[in-house]
């Protein structure tokens, strides 16, 4: 009768180890398909943060915002000369290139200089609805160091 009860019981444990075992790999098995599905979407959103941060969707979005290039570029040296010649920035359309032709009918046109902004530039789905526009052109003024700054 012991042998029988010990025998019971062994098959017992044996059961319920195996059930555990096959607890474990079900979780496992869904572990492993959460972590498949959850990279997928971190690689399809890095794809999208890399296609949003491309040098021509920056330019297209910043037309859209009624943003034109800048002139050219000014430098203040530390001992107060200026590097080249501050000026203001020129609402020209863009140089068209072969592969835009399809992407150009697709974008708005961006303002001109002497042309109101729109009044609420369409939102997008990363605009958090801060509208944003155009400040009016500077006039160009010679800059010179002001003789109590100190350097």
């Amino acid at each position: 009768m012991l042998i029988v009860v010990l025998l019971s019981a062994g098959l017992l444990g044996l059961l319920m180890l195996n059930t555990a075992l096959n607890e474990g790999s079900f979780e496992l098995s869904r572990l492993k398909k959460q972590t498949t599905d959850l990279t997928d979407e971190k690689q399809g959103l890095q794809a999208q943060i890399d296609r949003n941060a491309a040098p021509d969707a920056l330019a297209r979005r910043a037309r859209e915002l009624g943003m034109v290039p800048g002139g050219g570029p000014a430098f203040l040296q530390d001992d107060g000369k200026v590097l080249g010649t501050p000026g203001q920035a020129q609402d020209s359309p863009p140089v068209k290139r072969p592969d835009d032709a399809a992407a150009a009918s697709a974008v708005p046109a961006a303002p001109s200089a002497g042309a109101p902004a729109p009044a609420s530039p369409s939102p997008t789905a990363g605009d958090d609805g801060v509208q944003i526009a155009p400040a009016p052109p500077a006039t160009a003024t010679p800059t010179a160091p002001h003789p109590g700054s100190g350097r």
